[in-house]
């Protein structure tokens, strides 16, 4: 009779769960293995506004600190923003640098994925340009990546960078940029890609649109989010960089809150967050859903930040948001 009590008291905890506004900015806790992620008392708390487009919040550590770095999209710039408040610009013109292409006003389309590599420089998933491009400690731009086989990249769109130096990123086809605009797609597929020692290796091309990408701590896993099958794969990672046995780790169709599986990050202990219906969905190394961090405004990307790295900085359409973890990212 007690464990019966029990089971009818978690069911009607999920579904008042569920019932909740997924934007009213509520932690929704679907599993009890949620609290021992985030706090009862942690709520999602407002930055900074005003801004056009907020993407791939990055922390940058420096000394016993440091500092965040996100791009806004329809500015095209990348923002450096430190915990004293202090707001500005350290790249202008962070994308669309190629004067052949005319950039609509207010395109959702430049810097999106942020990463760091190894050596301590900017490595940007730049959509405009078609390319993956590291920003040099002098400020120059290398170019990585922007063609495969002699053929143009559509729009790589995030990136996850592994400890050997390898770059696994995705390449959506970016929404209308090939309809709307005057460009060619040139790429039949969108990708997933492995670089390596400057060579670029297609992984993966039966993705509707390949978005968020990341690695497990340990580096044996690869997450791929696809925005249009609202599901996560997962794969294993080879100790040559290549991956293999591909599976679904999150099916979310059947979700009718607002919103698609877009940016990806994993914490310390091999939990998954990513955008999805609703909001941020924090799911277990095993596949199972344990909250969702309800949001104000839909949200394409996030990033674990501050000196502990367990404050999550979250980039919405307008608004730069944070809430507190219990948990590290990786």
């Amino acid at each position: 009779m007690r464990k019966t009590s029990a089971l009818l008291l978690v069911a009607v905890n999920v579904a008042i769960a569920r019932a909740q506004s997924p934007n009213s900015g509520a932690v929704v806790r679907l599993d009890p293995g949620a609290n021992d992620l985030i706090s009862p008392a942690a709520v999602v708390e407002k930055v900074k506004d005003g801004f056009g487009f907020v993407a791939s919040p990055l922390w940058i550590r420096q000394g016993n600190s440091g500092y965040l770095l996100f791009g806004d999209i329809p500015s095209n710039v990348i923002h450096k923003w430190t915990p004293d408040g202090t707001l500005s610009i350290v790249l202008d013109h962070a994308d669309f640098t190629d004067p052949s292409v005319i950039r609509p006003d207010k395109a959702r389309f430049g810097a999106n994925g942020l990463a760091v590599d190894r050596e301590g420089r900017i490595v940007i998933a730049a959509e405009g340009d078609r390319a993956i491009v590291r920003i040099e400690k002098n400020g120059t731009r290398t170019v990585l990546a922007d063609r495969y086989e002699g053929k143009r990249l559509n729009s790589p769109n995030d990136l996850a960078l592994k400890s050997s130096g390898a770059i696994y990123f995705t390449d959506p086809s970016g929404g209308n940029r090939f309809t709307g605009w005057d460009l060619k797609k040139e790429l039949p597929f969108q990708g997933v890609f492995l670089l390596k020692n400057g060579r670029l290796q297609l992984l993966v091309q039966d993705l509707d649109r390949p978005n968020g990408i990341a690695l497990s701590p340990d580096e044996k896993r690869l997450y791929v989010n696809d925005s249009n099958k609202k599901i996560i794969m997962r794969y294993d990672v080879h100790g040559d960089d290549t991956i293999a046995n591909g599976q679904v780790f999150v099916d979310a169709t059947q979700e009718q809150a607002p919103g698609n599986p877009d940016g990806m990050r994993v914490d310390e202990r091999g939990n998954v967050f990513s955008v999805g219906p609703g909001g941020i969905w924090i799911v277990s190394p095993a596949g199972k859903h344990l909250a969702t961090i309800g949001l104000p405004e839909a949200a394409p990307g996030f990033g674990f930040g501050d000196a502990d790295r367990k404050t999550l900085y979250i980039g919405a359409n307008t608004t730069l948001y944070r809430i507190r973890l219990k948990v590290a990212g990786r």
